[in-house]
């Protein structure tokens, strides 16, 4: 078994790569530098195919890895789509992209099959970036690199200030980025998020390699980028917030109805579906089981903005879940595979909630050991289904095998299963 070594003392990991300024990222105080502009000052807006081109025969030349980020109008659009497409390359320099003008990025994608992808957080930019033709085959994700390595605080801003000495702008975050023309202070933050994302790879690489945990970071990102697509979620009108005050099935009916009838409206007109209606309104109305649109109109989140027409596409919604029969009305709680909630583990079988007890504190002291989160030391479903239905023989081996069939890399099976064969074995698998 490997053991990791020590984690991170942000002190000594401070580098400043290719950055500005020339001096280092900290000042003569050793506080963290303000990073105010790109190096190249802000790039044009790419909007039309000819820049593209020239813009894919740049990076085609440029040479290591891509830093690659994407902006989206989450809040504020349908979907999650890109809006904003940053790349930055040695000999390419920084481009921003917009994939409205050029929804069809595979071009530069192809150039780019070959590079190292960088992102922060990929798993949150790579299914934008797929709709328009952008899929990696390597990657290296700094976020979850630093929680490998053991940082606290793993924001791209914390990360950028922590590792690298200098202050990233993070005030435009949380914009409509669907808004056109973009303003120059938000392309200023967008040039930004890709300047340094190479410098803090390359600083995160050694630290991971100093702690012994580099190649567990290569077959995490190996994972990432090679994970198929997920599928479409099932019942999504059950995420609904506040779905825990919803125990009828006719009231489950009436969130069906009126979040499908929000998703069409949302759809069509390519906003927000909370800016069509609230989750909480959904909710209210759900429990009220409004008569007629006055009563409806009452409830919280069906205002005096609320129009008339709204009011009645909002009320057919509901009065079509209250004429439903008995058979329509959706079950209480999804179908899930696997073991039941752990909650309810101590009615249904005391020796399993024994085990899965044993096994989560056996974890947490290992994840501290080895200063991660337990999230990505393994997944906690993975230690729920072996904890459920053990193997029949029970040795670090079998162990192994089943976290593996649940998903666990070679790393996590060699470090977390000795324990869990020890735990099983304890408590009696």
């Amino acid at each position: 078994m490997t053991d990791a070594r020590e984690p991170a003392a942000d002190s000594s990991l401070r580098t400043t790569g290719g950055a500005p300024p020339d001096d280092g990222g900290t000042s003569d105080t050793g506080a963290p530098i303000p990073l105010l502009e790109p190096r190249e000052g802000i790039p044009p807006v790419i909007a039309d195919a000819a820049a593209l081109d020239r813009i894919v025969a740049a990076f085609a030349a440029g040479s290591g890895p891509v830093a690659v980020d994407a902006e989206r109008a989450s809040g504020y659009r349908y979907g999650q789509r890109a809006y904003l497409v940053q790349l930055r390359r040695e000999g390419a320099g920084t481009a921003l992209i917009d994939p409205v003008a050029c929804p069809d990025l595979s071009a530069l994608g192809q150039v780019l099959s070959d590079a190292e992808w960088v992102l922060h957080a990929a798993t949150q930019d790579l299914p934008c970036l797929r709709e328009i033709g952008m899929v990696p085959t390597r990657l290296f994700d700094t976020e979850l690199a630093g929680r490998l390595a053991g940082f606290p605080r793993v924001g791209l801003g914390a990360m950028v200030e922590n590792v690298l000495g200098y202050v990233l702008e993070k005030g435009h975050s949380a914009v409509d980025w669907s808004t056109r023309p973009l303003p120059e202070p938000w392309l200023r933050y967008a040039a930004l998020d890709v300047e340094l994302l190479v410098d803090l790879r390359n600083a995160l690489e050694k630290e991971l390699d100093r702690q012994g945990k580099l190649e567990w970071a290569l077959q995490e990102f190996e994972a990432i980028a090679t994970a198929p697509p997920p599928p479409p979620r099932k019942d999504p009108w059950r995420r609904t917030s506040g779905m825990h005050k919803v125990r009828r099935r006719r009231q489950l009916a009436v969130v069906r109805e009126l979040w499908e009838t929000r998703d069409r409206i949302a759809r069509r007109r390519d906003v927000s579906p909370g800016k069509v209606l609230p989750d909480s309104a959904i909710v209210e109305a759900a429990l009220a089981l409004p008569a007629n649109v006055h009563a409806l109109a009452a409830l919280n989140g069906f205002g005096h903005r609320t129009g008339r027409r709204q009011l009645e596409q909002w009320q057919a919604a509901v009065d079509r879940a209250k004429a439903l029969p008995e058979s329509a009305l959706p079950q209480q709680g999804q179908q899930v595979t696997g073991p039941p909630p752990p909650r309810a583990w101590a009615d249904k079988d005391p020796a399993a909630a024994a085990r899965l007890a044993a096994a989560r504190a056996a974890v947490t002291a290992l994840a501290e050991r080895l200063a991660m989160p337990q999230e990505n030391l393994v997944a906690p479903d993975a230690v729920r289904r072996l904890c459920w239905e053990p193997p029949r023989v029970v040795d670090p081996e079998s162990v192994g095998a089943a976290l593996a069939g649940y998903g666990a890399r070679p790393w996590q099976v060699e470090q977390v299963a000795p324990a869990l064969a020890d735990v099983l074995r304890g408590v009696g698998a």
